[in-house]
């Protein structure tokens, strides 16, 4: 079966072909990263109107790749939410366009379902149920997967999502846009014991998650410090990172471990931009080994925004019930759509 995907809830114009749930035909991601990078984070209008230049254009390269044509497609499957609304329109809207034309099913996503169900693409031999951690830079959730469709959530970020935060700690070091990836590499050889930033656990059997303390330490630090140079004996950026970094992924591991203890599974899954951070998965893998779990995440890729894992969500959802699919004419963005 082959399934065209695709993906335009935030800033990635992407279009994927993928076959039977795991074999990826193409995988096209156009990103707009140098736009939105000079304001510190995604404008919604400039992400609107970019994507509206590019998804025809990533969709003729994603089929092109994947050496196939419309004709080939079984089915259409596009992300309705949760995103900004301009840009899950522009998908949705082209996707009912080529599933009405070509008269073929047309299967609503949610994101946050296809970073959770990425995993079987690499790994399909997963079993349920097993602890899945979602952390993005719009999402920090921590959801008990039953199966494809059943999902519950036990945990969520009350302020700034994790990827959010770097980003905003990046901005407040005079570092670029995307925070997450030039903080990891920042920080990396760096001593992450250099400061002690607050890790917020909110309460003994709180499963929720909370950034905005350790994002304003860092900066009451900065405003009483000043932002370091070289060779003048205090911490440097790389050690103010390293400690950040730290503090975020204490939290995060401390939270996804004790969920799985308390639901007494086996399986961790790790997915989303931030799961592309080496410490983090270093962490919770070793941490999850001394506890006798299993962790498991998709390559760095798959934890991008990408229609490979919409694609792949949309199979897994038509053979198990092909009554998830809705009617063309029914179908929207849902910008704050909830999944479990």
């Amino acid at each position: 079966m082959l399934i065209l995907g695709i993906e335009t809830s935030c800033d990635e114009t992407s279009a994927s072909v993928v076959e039977d749930g795991i074999n990826i035909r193409s995988n096209i991601i156009a990103s707009q990263v140098d736009i939105h990078k000079k304001y510190g984070g995604v404008v919604p209008e400039l992400a609107s109107r970019r994507h509206v230049e590019n998804i025809n254009i990533v969709i003729n390269q994603s089929l092109e790749e994947g050496r196939v044509s419309l004709n080939d497609i079984d089915a259409i499957s596009v992300t309705v939410g949760p995103g900004l609304v301009g840009a899950l329109l522009v998908g949705l809207s082209v996707a009912k366009g080529i599933a009405y034309a070509k008269g073929v099913p047309l299967i609503g996503v949610n994101h946050l379902e296809g970073h959770i169900l990425s995993i079987f693409i690499e790994r399909p031999q997963i079993e349920f149920p097993f602890m899945a951690l979602i952390v993005s830079g719009g999402h920090t959730d921590l959801y008990l997967v039953h199966r494809v469709g059943d999902y519950h959530l036990l945990g969520r970020t009350r302020d700034d999502a994790a990827g959010e935060s770097f980003d905003k700690v990046a901005n407040m070091l005079g570092l670029w846009y995307p925070g997450g990836p030039i903080i990891e590499k920042i920080a990396e050889g760096r001593d992450p014991k250099r400061l002690d930033f607050p890790r917020a656990y909110l309460g003994k059997d709180s499963l929720d998650f909370s950034f905005s303390g350790v994002k304003t330490s860092v900066r009451n630090y900065l405003k009483e410090k000043g932002i370091p140079r070289d060779g003048d004996g205090s911490p440097s950026i790389g050690d103010i990172s390293a400690s950040f970094q730290e503090a975020v992924i204490d939290v995060l591991t401390s939270k996804v471990i004790k969920a799985s203890k308390i639901e007494g599974v086996k399986t961790i899954v790790i997915a989303g931009g931030v799961a592309s951070n080496k410490r983090l998965r270093m962490r919770i893998t070793e941490t999850g080994e001394k506890e006798g779990l299993k962790v498991y995440y998709p390559s760095p890729l798959l934890c991008t925004d990408n229609a490979a894992m919409i694609a792949c969500a949309g199979y897994y959802r038509y053979i198990d019930d092909k009554r998830l699919c809705y009617d063309l004419l029914n179908m929207d963005a849902e910008p704050n759509m909830r999944l479990g």
